[in-house]
């Protein structure tokens, strides 16, 4: 009897030691993930509930998550207690008692964006030096300039201001389809480089005259047709401006991360009450090859169980369906181009702070 309950309390010590020591590891390699996760899931709601209130023109306001503390506390403890008899040779009671206790408790730090930070991250426009390097490394052109541009050469994106060019121009959406089938085929190529500390994009159609197939040479003639430019010349240096100059540059106007949000959000299908109330536009719909909105929200009373994204407005579920792909990847393109302007600034990125006791 005696042995059994000494190596009872031994045992007990040894799961205290253990305990403490092996909570460490696990909690980190798990909640570091799950904490990425939670922090994009955040982002991407942040940017439907900024689309969707652009949509009613609420001005939207941005918290960025500036630090993170995952405070956790996990303590064991056993003890044996022996109570011997009265002639010292057995034990007359024994005991042996064991605890577990456990806490969670995070703490999330948000800053507001506001002043020079929010101007430049929301309100000036994106140039075209930090916004087209990103077709060279595999964003599709089409979605890129059709998030981004708010007109090449002239033609003209989408708008949520309405009016009578509100839905763009043809010519604007068939530029971004032959420069997506040029992309596909090896044929356009993004190139960014600095000279005397001045930030310079270019774009070049590498097709030689006559090699290339019948398709391409039918578009390279359609995107120098729509730009106005000469046939001579294989590269183009993109310049910030509304209309061609003299043939040798590609003209653009590029949009806000509001413009982008208020746009997309234009596309959104609202309530007919509202519609009916004035409280929002008709919804933009665009012309040309593509008529699909960028991202398709969904509206309804409820939200769907496995929606993608999901926020509530006013008493109406937003959602995006997690079986379009199409939208998540804009979504996620969207949330680079607002991690790029946000480089711009001072900010310090998140600080995740995970005690290992």
């Amino acid at each position: 009897m005696t042995k059994k309950l000494l190596l009872l309390g031994a045992l007990s010590c040894a799961l205290t030691i253990t305990g403490c020591a092996s909570i460490g590891g696990p909690k980190l390699r798990a909640d570091q993930v799950d904490y990425g996760r939670a922090l994009g899931d955040a982002n991407k709601r942040a940017i439907l509930s900024a689309m969707v209130g652009l949509r009613f023109a609420d001005t939207p306001g941005f918290l960025t998550v500036t630090q993170i503390i995952a405070a956790y506390s996990f303590d064991t403890g056993g003890a044996a207690f022996l109570n011997p008899g009265p002639n010292n040779q057995s034990f007359a009671r024994a005991q042996v008692s064991a605890n577990v206790s456990y806490s969670d408790h995070p703490t999330f730090t948000f800053t507001p964006t506001s002043g020079e930070a929010y101007a430049t991250q929301f309100i000036r426009p994106l140039p075209p030096t930090m916004v087209l390097p990103l077709a060279e490394s595999g964003v599709p052109i089409d979605l890129l300039l059709r998030l981004t541009a708010q007109s090449i050469g002239g033609l003209q994106n989408g708008s949520e201001l309405g009016g009578p060019n509100s839905n763009g121009s043809p010519g604007f959406f068939q530029l971004l389809q032959v420069l997506r089938n040029l992309q596909v085929a090896g044929e356009l190529t993004v190139a960014f480089e600095e000279t005397n500390h001045v930030p310079q994009v270019t774009i070049t159609f590498s097709a030689t005259p006559g090699g290339e197939s019948s398709t391409t040479t039918a578009d390279l003639a359609t995107v120098r047709r729509l730009l106005h430019l000469t046939s001579a010349q294989k590269t183009f240096q993109v310049v910030y401006g509304q209309a061609p100059i003299d043939g040798t540059q590609i003209p653009m106007v590029t949009r806000s991360v509001l413009g982008i949000l208020g746009n997309l959000g234009a596309q959104i299908d609202v309530p007919a009450e509202a519609l009916a109330s004035g409280e929002v536009k008709p919804s933009v719909s665009l012309v040309g090859g593509e008529t699909r909105p960028t991202v398709i929200v969904h509206t309804g009373s409820h939200t769907p169980k496995d929606a993608y994204i999901a926020i509530k407005y006013e008493g109406n579920s937003y959602w995006v369906d997690r079986a379009d792909f199409d939208s998540k990847y804009a979504l996620n393109v969207v949330q680079n181009l607002m991690a790029l302007a946000q480089s711009t600034t001072q900010n310090a990125a998140p600080i995740i702070t995970v005690p290992a006791s």
